[in-house]
């Protein structure tokens, strides 16, 4: 058969739903408030093809910039070329999650923040790398014997 270059190209397993999994989106998925400013993940639901992005950006990860009533306005970063530029998407609920981009980050802040109200001797709280380790001697278990023999003949 001859090569596909449609909309949809190679896109069998992409947006494939998983093992069990088929059918349509649960209810739970339109319930989930989206806000201006959250991370959200673009994954396609192949179940739903109203409002589906195109299958560079399955995987992606934006920001929301717009809600409508039946999509979410999603703008993310694309490298083109050699320029990155801003891509403006509407995409509909069905093929969106809320990222978890932003969890470790978010529980390091908090920690600090309880971290700065406990009374005692101020610490640094930035994150450093970890140092080089200390110098230590190897001591072997058994006794060694170096074997080099005939170090310099020539062998050819």
């Amino acid at each position: 058969m001859p090569h596909a270059y449609g909309y949809r190209a190679g896109t069998r397993d992409l947006f494939a739903r998983g093992f069990r999994r088929h059918g349509a989106p649960k209810l739970s998925t339109y319930l989930i408030q989206y806000n201006k400013g959250d991370f959200v993940d673009i994954v396609g639901d192949g179940s739903a093809h109203k409002g589906m992005p195109h299958k560079f950006y399955h995987g992606k990860t934006g920001r929301v910039f717009n809600v409508n009533p039946n999509s979410i306005g999603v703008v993310m970063n694309k490298r083109v070329r050699n320029r990155i530029q801003p891509k403006r998407l509407h995409v509909r609920v069905e093929h969106l999650r809320k990222s978890t981009c932003q969890v470790n980050f978010k529980n390091r802040v908090k920690a600090l923040e309880a971290e700065k109200r406990k009374k005692g001797p101020k610490q640094a709280r930035k994150r450093m790398p970890d140092a080089p380790k200390g110098e230590f001697t190897v001591v072997p278990k058994k006794n060694v014997v170096f074997q080099n023999p005939l170090f310099h003949k020539e062998i050819f």
